[in-house]
């Protein structure tokens, strides 16, 4: 079949470059525009739009699916769209423009977890399994009928962007495999079933630790908010990144939530339950270090995060 691909960050790579050795022909890659990156803001093409130029495929740089970029794809006769992460709505009249619609590769077991974040909301919320899904796009958000999809258990201590990165190279054959079954005839798909939940897109607030939140939930939003937005927590004002933290050793001493100390040469913070311990940080200002060499440039050990 003759496609148009369309998606922007890193999570979509593994499905285009699938697509891009599969017997079909990808017309054009739709992907958002050059973005600023780093301290000096230089434009920089999105992963996708990267990938594309390597492949040598044809490139369409837009953040919206205006009436422009509907005629420039409607100029190119696909029989496909095919939708991975791309960060834009998909209306009409292009939703229908091609002859077998779009289809979207998501992250998640639907109708569980609908919109932008999936996998961050599915280890914030604690879920122990989680799966990627294959479904055809139509108006209402990530409502369409389901052509095919997995589940995997969630691995223990995985963050947000590795489980995405696992979930990008398996999601990759599924899609690539029903892209196939369509192009044959022999695709089959099923209405969503049970009741939907909502993902939206984090923001800063939605990395700020929650200290008196049980140490299973505390280290769940530490997870799903890394590496994006971040996971967060003030100590006497200052602003502390956590990038990576873990259950605190056995024989722990209880702390109150938000409380730190120093056990056995780790570097813990109370919570509702039992303490969760601090393995990397970086202060404001600094780069990312061991929690215990942040600890020793402490002078007050009394501290309270969240303070």
């Amino acid at each position: 079949m003759r496609l148009v691909f369309a998606g922007t960050p890193e999570p979509a790579v593994p499905s285009l470059r699938r697509l891009a050795a599969s017997a079909h022909d990808i017309a054009a890659v739709v992907t958002r525009r050059d973005a600023p990156l780093g301290r000096k803001r230089v434009l920089t093409p999105s992963p996708v739009a990267a990938v594309a130029a390597e492949l040598g495929l044809p490139v369409i740089r837009a953040d919206r699916l205006d009436a422009d970029v509907t005629a420039e794809i409607a100029a190119l006769e696909p029989e496909l769209g095919v939708i991975v992460a791309y960060g834009g709505l998909v209306r009409e009249p292009l939703l229908s423009l091609p002859a077998h619609g779009w289809i979207n590769l998501h992250f998640s077991l639907l109708p569980r977890w609908r919109g932008a974040a999936p996998v961050q909301h599915a280890l914030i919320a604690g879920d122990a399994r989680t799966g990627a899904a294959v479904f055809q796009l139509v108006p209402a958000l990530d409502a369409g009928d389901v052509f095919g999809d997995f589940a995997i258990d969630v691995p223990p201590g995985a963050t947000a962007g590795e489980l995405l990165e696992s979930l990008a190279e398996d999601g990759a054959g599924l899609l690539a495999g029903i892209v196939d079954e369509i192009a044959a005839g022999s695709a089959v798909a099923r209405p969503q079933h049970g009741e939907p939940t909502y993902a939206s897109k984090l923001g800063d607030d939605d990395g700020r630790i929650r200290w008196d939140e049980p140490a299973v939930a505390v280290l769940g939003r530490i997870r799903g908010v890394t590496p994006q937005p971040g996971a967060h927590t003030t100590i006497e004002g200052a602003r502390l990144k956590v990038l990576a933290a873990a259950s605190a050793p056995e024989g722990a001493p209880l702390l109150a939530p938000g409380a730190l100390a120093l056990h056995a040469k780790r570097v813990l913070v109370g919570t509702a339950t039992t303490p969760v311990a601090l393995d990397r940080v970086q202060p404001a200002g600094k780069g990312a270090m061991p929690a215990a060499d942040w600890w020793r440039g402490l002078r007050d050990t009394a501290l309270v995060a969240g303070s």
